[in-house]
């Protein structure tokens, strides 16, 4: 156990000083005209979206439409992203961000208690009229989705067949799982806290913590991000891991392997649903509204499948065959009322904390 500690903080200390490089990641070079200070756009989002996701997409076709650079901020997970830009906006009394591209929808209750967005509208965004209703999950339209998924289980097939791995949430507490399953805290996760909510949803309040009590003896270790827990999976550290449905096509793409299998347990995953907003006292809002735009349209949204490896939001937007072919739609789509989460999400997480970490 020790040795493993070891090597998860250092996985996690060389992911800290690689996205402090990428934290401050500023497009293409804009014209002349537009290198003033005053416009740069600062964009708040989640280290994946810079690292290898849609960022430069985004930023090329930002430059060309605007004559004006984005500067990302991206230092963590989605839920850590949020926090910071609270937290720097209550100190210094001004937000250090104009827009934030991915809140997760089971934050909708953080980012409206906190009041850090503006209300929008297809008016204001024109690429919101080809989102589907079903997936705008903010009533009051201050955060507009641009992309959704699902979270499941993902085992390495190296090491475990499709006879021996667990098909539903009791198998996956049987022994001979010990130690062999990967999770992410749902404090600073997006992943994390979305298979805290299947549980609940599966097990009930507070039933849910009697299943984590008999979970505990298989996790092996439980990392602050989704990108640290990926890291450790990848590396054949467990065998098993909570993870997205489009894991699969990932590896079949990208690595031309076929290692990475996705687990829906009981037939179901969650379903998650990542939104964008703009900041409330932005310094440059329409800009920010075009930038938003850009995010949904569809030369964006079809590079979504193999950049963020997620569904697109805009019904336009395109995926080639073999990423259809091989991104996992669950059967039974799993997810709890946003106003119930927004209700309990606090004390959820410290029931778990108290059960799971002890503290």
């Amino acid at each position: 156990m020790l040795l493993m500690l070891q090597r998860t903080l250092a996985a996690a200390l060389a992911l800290a000083l690689g996205l402090s490089l990428l934290g401050g990641w500023v497009g293409p070079a804009a014209p002349a005209q537009a290198q003033k200070t005053q416009d740069t756009l600062v964009v708040y989002t989640y280290s994946s979206f810079v690292s290898y996701g849609a960022a430069q997409a985004v930023a090329q076709a930002f430059k060309a439409q605007t004559g004006a650079q984005v500067r990302f901020v991206a230092t963590g997970d989605s839920r850590i992203m949020l926090a910071k830009l609270i937290t720097e906006r209550d100190v210094t009394g001004h937000p250090p961000a104009d827009a934030f591209i991915g809140v997760e929808v089971n934050d909708l209750g953080t980012a409206e208690k906190h009041d850090v967005f503006v209300p929008l509208s297809a008016k204001d965004i024109p690429n919101l009229a080809d989102v589907p209703p079903e997936i705008q999950f903010d009533p009051t339209g201050k955060l507009i989705p641009y992309e959704h998924g699902f979270i499941t289980l993902v085992y390495d097939s190296r090491k475990l067949s499709a006879a021996q791995v667990p098909h539903t949430f009791k198998e996956l507490l049987d022994p001979k799982f010990r130690k062999q399953l990967i999770l992410e805290d749902p404090r600073t996760s997006s992943p994390g806290l979305s298979f805290l909510l299947w549980t609940i949803a599966q097990f009930g309040d507070p039933s849910y913590l009697d299943y984590w009590k008999q979970l505990m003896p298989n996790i092996l270790t439980i990392t602050q991000s989704w990108d640290a827990a990926f890291d450790l999976f990848s590396k054949g550290e467990a065998p098993l891991m909570v993870s997205f449905s489009t894991d699969h096509a990932y590896d079949v793409i990208v690595n031309k392997s076929d290692r990475i299998r996705v687990l829906t347990l009981n037939g179901e995953g969650y379903r998650t649903i990542f939104g964008m907003g703009v900041v409330k006292g932005a310094t440059h809002p329409q800009l920010a509204k075009e930038l938003l735009n850009i995010v949904l349209s569809p030369e964006v949204q079809s590079q979504l499948p193999e950049t963020e490896w997620m569904f697109p939001a805009n019904l336009n937007a395109t995926a080639r065959p073999i990423w259809w072919q091989n991104a996992v739609v669950p059967s039974r789509p799993v997810e709890l009322p946003a106003a119930q989460v927004s209700a309990n999400l606090k004390r959820w997480i410290a029931q778990w904390v108290k059960t799971v970490l002890g503290s």
